[in-house]
């Protein structure tokens, strides 16, 4: 409780705290007008809501922002939920939003509102999963009532465009609480027991409510997990429900999809009529190209004798024959020549020449060792040495020079 003088901060939280302390004020729905509308840089929400007597401030914080289905524009006329508090700093009671709704729209445009984003949050409505619809199917799958209009338009549009293509019909209802799980059920039969290029969902215009069955979470993740493209024609042009969303293609109405989806028969026989044409030109410009082509070679031929160039080739064969023949006769005599004179070079390096001219050759009888001097590396007295002559061996034994001529020995 304020006593009697007080600051202008604690006059100011007296007031918060009534505010926040009372719950009218933390539960309350306000109609009025967007003005100043402003989006800071910090993601938070500022606007003015105001009608003909009055305005107050709102804030919607960023957080809530995110989840915020619609963003309304200055001049949106609006119901805004949440709170009434004080901001302190400037004394000012503002509307702390959590919801932000388009004046006179009802539950379901907001449960289509809430369920799109959820959706579109978890990338089932991403691009780059959408699929390139066949550009010529044979077998298309549709997912419709046997007895709905629309399934007689696409009927009709096909067989004028495309009548060479099979309509396989999943059948299912299109309206009503029971059609949500049909419709799903309808799209996993094709994809499980049929070999369609394409599906189409469609069925003819209506309020929300008799659209309401393709705005459901279960027809939506059916079209999503097929593994077939699929088209979505529900409604007319201004119609926009969750299939179309989720669909790998969306037209306008079920006979536009019935369109988008095949080619016109008419302009393929034209394409047909064209190409033919376009080949039986080139052809017979690339023939008579090809004619005159001949004819230049064939003129080319006769002028120049196979018979005389193959002369020419007989006689510089001949040529090259003679020359490799002295060539190699030259090359021979040569190696016949370093060969005899490698010969006569071994046979002055032989050792049985050497000893035939009274050389010796002095070995360690005990271990075969040539003996090649006389000095310091000489055998001592005592060795038994073999000298090898030309025609045998003689054994001999080191003896001490001065020994044997004091005594006078005989060494053997």
């Amino acid at each position: 409780m304020l006593v009697d003088s007080c600051t202008v901060a604690e006059l100011t939280t007296y007031i918060r705290e009534l505010f926040d302390t009372n719950e009218r004020f933390q539960d309350v729905w306000v109609e009025g007008e967007v003005s100043n509308l402003s989006k800071a840089a910090s993601g938070h929400l500022y606007f003015t809501l105001k009608d003909n007597k009055a305005q107050i401030k709102c804030v919607m914080w960023r957080g809530t922002v995110a989840r915020q289905v619609t963003i309304p524009q200055n001049g949106d006329a609006v119901l805004v939920h949440g709170k009434v508090t004080i901001y302190d700093v400037r004394g000012e009671y503002q509307i702390d939003a959590d919801r932000i709704r388009p004046l006179g729209v009802g539950d379901l445009y907001q449960q289509f509102e809430e369920l799109k984003a959820r959706l579109n949050a978890e990338g089932l409505f991403d691009e780059a999963r959408k699929r390139l619809i066949p550009e010529f199917p044979k077998q298309i799958g549709v997912v419709t009532s046997p007895a709905a209009a629309a399934f007689q338009d696409v009927q009709n549009v096909l067989r004028r465009r495309y009548p060479v293509v099979e309509v396989i019909l999943s059948e299912c209802l299109v309206q009503g609480e029971a059609a949500p799980p049909q419709i799903a059920r309808a799209i996993q039969r094709l994809n499980q027991h049929s070999q369609v290029d394409v599906i189409l969902v469609c069925r003819g215009g209506g309020s929300i409510e008799d659209l309401w069955a393709f705005n459901d979470e279960r027809v939506a993740r059916a079209i999503a997990e097929s593994r077939i493209p699929v088209v979505s024609g529900v409604g007319h042009e201004t119609d926009f429900t969750i299939a179309d969303f989720a669909a790998d293609l969306r037209a306008p109405t079920p006979s536009a999809a019935a369109e988008l989806m095949t080619p016109n028969i008419d302009d393929l026989r034209d394409d047909a009529r064209r190409l033919e044409r376009d080949l039986t030109g080139v052809m017979a410009a690339r023939i008579r190209a090809l004619q005159v082509g001949l004819s230049d070679k064939l003129w080319a031929l006769r002028q120049v004798s196979p018979e005389a160039g193959l002369r020419q080739y007989r006689q510089r064969l001949d040529d090259w024959n003679t020359r490799l023949v002295s060539i190699q006769r030259g090359r021979l005599a040569l190696l016949r020549e370093r060969l005899s004179s490698r010969v006569s070079a071994l046979n002055a390096a032989n050792p049985q020449a050497i000893l035939e001219r009274g050389y010796a050759i002095v070995s360690l009888s005990e271990t075969g060792e040539r003996v090649t001097s006389a000095g310091k590396d000489a055998p001592k007295p005592g060795v038994g040495i073999t000298v090898r002559l030309h025609d045998g061996e003689l054994k001999a034994r080191i003896e001490d020079k001065d020994t044997h001529e004091r005594y006078k020995r005989t060494l053997f």
